[in-house]
């Protein structure tokens, strides 16, 4: 038998939580813009809740895991030295409005173009574009100033990038994730939230515990995020003499791998209905790939990145940036809404409203 190295054991563990997420998400169509989109156009509540759900399990899980092994969160990027709060706050903004003019988040795009939709990968490339271009190519010294702006630094340290007290921010959770179900037994069928949070606990483990041990290659503390690892793939495959695989990579390859094996077999799915609409899909790909390439990089992740294990560590930068990625979703998709330019293929609904309601369709996904 052969013996891999610790790096190696890494990035397969990296390539099974990108597997078990890329089937989560497909299954339940799991997504932080999609739930923003059913409550604008439906007043439908099931996808966010299964959002909520995930950012308390995440909570949970991750501490009570980085108590049992000692991992300190705060090494994190999460964290890190010299943070710049109004590039987070605008990073957000950005991205909160690319992942609605393109009709999914980094995360959300993945599944979508491994399920069928081929204007996803158009979002996909774009966002790796831009997160590559904003980090080390030719939009480095446009936004570089800004983020690393000395004067807004200073600014931001007055308010030292604090861990939130853990029962606040799970009391608040609660709250949102009650008048979100209103029925206690919902809460009992989100499965995906509770099994994507579990994941994010997992990820740290991985990074932070096992990866620790690597001899062979320093392994960063980090988590499940899209954005960064989504260039960085990009450039695996461009430039391969020139990077190495990583955790990151490894799990954005594990998310289509997942999605496409879970769409053989639930194929409910599709996104034909949209060709049908006035919708210029390919522009509104690239603009909202653009946004949120650069936008995650300057809120430091996505959705996912800080809405699910940036939170988890209960960093008030996170916080920030992903509040204020929902208001600048939310604002998005009103206006696009407005104009007739969000796309409705499928809704999503609580099981027990379509007993009520036999007229209504039982699944559809937005």
């Amino acid at each position: 038998m052969f013996e891999l190295e610790t790096y190696e054991i890494v990035n397969i563990l990296g390539l099974i939580i990108g597997l078990a997420f890329g089937m989560i998400a497909q299954k339940n169509q799991f997504c932080f813009s999609g739930s923003i989109k059913d409550y604008v156009l439906i007043k439908s509540t099931k996808r966010g809740a299964s959002v909520i759900m995930a950012m308390i399990v995440a909570i949970i899980s991750t501490n009570l895991m980085a108590n049992h092994f000692e991992i300190d969160l705060t090494q994190s990027a999460y964290f890190k030295n010299n943070i710049n709060y109004l590039a987070i706050i605008f990073g957000g903004l950005m991205f909160g409005a690319g992942m609605m003019i393109a009709d999914g988040c980094s995360s959300r795009s993945l599944v979508k173009y491994a399920q069928g939709d081929s204007n996803a990968l158009i979002t996909l490339l774009f966002i790796a574009i831009f997160a590559y271009a904003t980090t080390k190519g030719f939009l480095y010294g446009i936004f570089d100033p800004f983020i690393n702006n000395s004067f807004l630094i200073e600014l931001s340290s007055n308010l030292e990038n604090f861990r939130i007290n853990i029962f606040v921010i799970l009391v608040i959770l609660a709250i949102i994730l009650f008048v979100l179900t209103k029925k206690i037994k919902r809460i009992f069928t989100l499965f995906d939230g509770v099994l994507v949070g579990l994941l994010v606990a997992i990820a740290w483990f991985v990074t932070g515990v096992i990866g620790q041990d690597s001899m062979e290659r320093d392994i960063a503390l980090s988590g499940i995020s899209f954005v960064y690892p989504t260039a960085k793939t990009l450039e695996l495959f461009t430039y391969y003499e020139v990077n190495e695989l990583s955790f990151g990579v490894s799990m954005i390859i594990g998310v289509l791998i997942g999605t496409f094996i879970m769409s053989s077999m639930n194929k409910k799915y599709s996104f034909g209905c949209t060709a049908n609409k006035n919708i210029n899909k390919v522009k509104y790909n690239m603009i909202g790939g653009a946004l949120m390439g650069t936008g995650g990089i300057m809120a430091i992740g996505c959705t996912v990145g800080q809405g699910l294990t940036g939170l988890s560590t209960l960093a008030f930068s996170s916080a920030l940036a992903i509040v204020s990625i929902f208001i600048s979703g939310v604002i998005t998709a009103r206006i696009l809404n407005k104009y007739e330019k969000l796309p409705m293929c499928f809704i999503f609904e609580w099981d027990d409203e379509n007993k009520k309601d036999k007229s209504k369709p039982l699944d559809f996904q937005i």
